[in-house]
């Protein structure tokens, strides 16, 4: 394995190629040899893309050599979350419903990566439907956490931040509609950004919630994330959701951020995520969260509290909305228009037929989700429980409209515990409901948020979250590269190294 390229970032990286310290070919195989040797203990792929791969990186090599000028991340490969539709790869969003589905497009996401000149080196594992906080509810395979392989990567987007934290990829995209994208990367040590909902597209994207799922980077520091996240946004006709507007300036933004200085910055501190006793935060999270805001405020950041008192109706809130609107996006899989059939012989009704498919094809997960919404949107309900959901959800958003009238942006801890081992809470759904506890509302909002990594709790990561205002995207990043650049990147001064028998 050729470490000294699979250390470097992506920045690093791009610079390397444009400038032929490496050819594209010799990074992307590098990345691919490194998946050959370790995937098997982290179990972060779902499908590895050599030839396609390879392809790109020879394009990228081929147009350096002709003098074009290269964009700012042609030639750095990249990860896929199985949710992106690929038109030459299977995309099953780790559903046994969509095994062996090849879509006939490419998503606008993938679009963009493939017009980057980014190879992709494959198809990274999830939660089904991206329904979970463990990537234990993929239908295919356990992801391990790189950090301790005996524990969860987080979830749904598990599979690309193992990928990134273990450098089987430099960068990897996502989707987070209630934390999937934060709340694995606090928890493997990576960055990770939910970028304002409509300044990523949606189209292509297999749809979870459909007002809260949210496109976005995962990578190993702040302004890798930036780069990504330059190249996934903007305005896509496309899709109805998106805003008509430029890509706010993340990357300006993170090299600002990275001088270290935030003076003339207000931050909030969420009162009702600061204490010990909010719904069984460790301690051990909350003393690397405490010390990560005096870090901000050492760097010249006013820290104030705020109070944000219907953040902590949140989770039950998003558990009446997500599970309404996937009740009806996921009724699509019948066994007839998409996917998998089951029980077709001759001698079943159709209703039969839809009814043993989707008893076959969906995990234990998705069905409880389906039967919550189903339930909270049926006849003579729909106003007790989704109706008032949505009250809920317009209060939420006017506790954030108040809070960024006093400040820049909001801090919190992302999540409110460590990885945990596997299986310590597949039987209590509540317990494992909580691992968004602290991402959540920004999704209700629809506002950006990041989680960068702030220090260690029993030998863990743990991440800081940053929530700014609607397309004010740049100042999560310049607040997350300023406490990166006080320590380094957690991650590459700090990870296990892995061999292919584990830690």
């Amino acid at each position: 394995m050729n470490e000294a390229i699979t250390n470097k970032t992506a920045a690093e990286l791009a610079e390397a190629i444009r400038s032929g310290e490496h050819s594209a070919r010799e990074v992307t195989q590098a990345f691919l040899d490194r998946i050959d040797a370790l995937d098997g203990t982290i179990g972060a792929f779902l499908h590895v893309n050599h030839a396609g791969a390879l392809a790109t990186a020879d394009e990228v090599d081929r147009a350096r050599e002709a003098g074009e000028e290269l964009g700012p991340l042609a030639g750095v490969p990249i990860a896929v979350k199985d949710i992106f539709c690929t038109q030459d790869m299977p995309t099953t969003a780790a559903s046994k419903i969509l095994e062996g589905w090849v879509p006939p497009y490419d998503s606008t996401i993938v679009q963009r990566i493939r017009a980057a000149k980014m190879p992709i080196l494959g198809k990274t594992n999830m939660d089904e439907f991206a329904m979970g906080s463990s990537t234990e509810y993929s239908a295919y395979q356990l992801t391990r956490n790189p950090w301790d392989t005996h524990r969860i990567p987080g979830g749904s987007g598990g599979g690309s931040s193992a990928a990134v934290a273990a450098r089987l990829a430099p960068l990897a995209t996502g989707t987070d509609t209630g934390g999937s994208i934060r709340q694995p990367g606090a928890v493997t040590g990576t960055f990770g950004a939910k970028p304002t909902y409509g300044g990523t597209s949606r189209y292509g994207l297999i749809a979870f919630s459909s007002s809260l799922d949210t496109p976005g980077p995962v990578s190993r520091n702040t302004l890798d994330g930036a780069l990504l996240h330059e190249v996934m946004g903007g305005h896509d006709p496309r899709d109805s959701t998106s805003i008509d507007q430029p890509v706010p300036p993340v990357v300006e933004a993170a090299r600002t951020g990275a001088n270290g200085d935030l003076s003339g910055v207000t931050l909030g501190v969420v009162k009702e995520f600061a204490s010990g006793d909010t719904q069984g935060a460790e301690e051990g999270v909350l003393a690397a969260y405490r010390a990560g805001v005096a870090t901000l405020e050492k760097l010249g950041a006013k820290i104030v509290e705020v109070s944000c008192p219907n953040f902590l109706h949140a989770l039950p809130t998003y558990y009446l909305i997500a599970p309404s609107e996937c009740s009806s996006n996921l009724a699509r899989y019948d066994g007839v228009r998409y996917g998998v059939r089951v029980g077709d012989d001759g001698e079943r009704s159709l209703e039969e037929v839809m009814s043993t498919t989707r008893e076959a094809g969906f995990g234990p997960e998705v069905k409880r989700r389906i039967m919550l919404g189903t339930y909270a949107l049926s006849a003579g309900y729909v106003d007790q429980f989704y109706g008032q959901a949505q009250k809920v959800r317009t209060l939420i958003t006017q506790d954030f409209q108040t809070a960024f009238a006093k400040v820049d942006a909001l801090i919190s801890p992302t999540t409110p515990f460590i990885a945990f081992e596997f299986g310590a809470r597949t039987s209590d759904p509540y317990q494992m409901y909580l691992s968004d506890l602290y991402t959540i509302p920004t999704n209700l909002y629809g506002g950006p948020a990041v989680s960068v990594p702030c220090g260690l709790s029993e030998g863990m990561p743990v991440g800081l979250q940053v929530m700014g205002p609607t397309m004010g995207d740049e100042i999560t990043y310049q607040v997350a590269a300023a406490l990166e650049s006080t320590q380094g990147t957690l991650l590459a001064d700090t990870a296990p190294e892995l061999t292919a028998e584990g830690k």
